[in-house]
């Protein structure tokens, strides 16, 4: 089931909108879902930053424990 959508207006610098319009285009998609998209993922980020720090340093936790391992399975 769609959500309900809510207009609202604002303002953007005119290059920053060509590009968007220009990417909205070669896409195929309207602005409307690449703001939306945008907009989730920032506060997706901000929400998510100590979740994305402990998984970073688990990652590189990983790496030093296992660099050997992970070289052999490049090969």
């Amino acid at each position: 089931m769609n959500k309900p959508l809510e207009k609202f207006a604002t303002q953007l610098d005119s290059g920053l909108l060509a590009d968007l319009r220009g990417l909205a285009k070669a896409e195929g998609r309207q602005i409307q879902s690449l703001v939306e998209e945008a907009v989730s993922k920032l506060i997706a980020e901000r929400r998510g930053a100590p979740k994305r720090d402990r998984v970073m340093a688990l990652h590189e936790e990983s790496i030093t424990k296992y660099e050997a391992l992970y070289k052999k399975l490049a090969e």
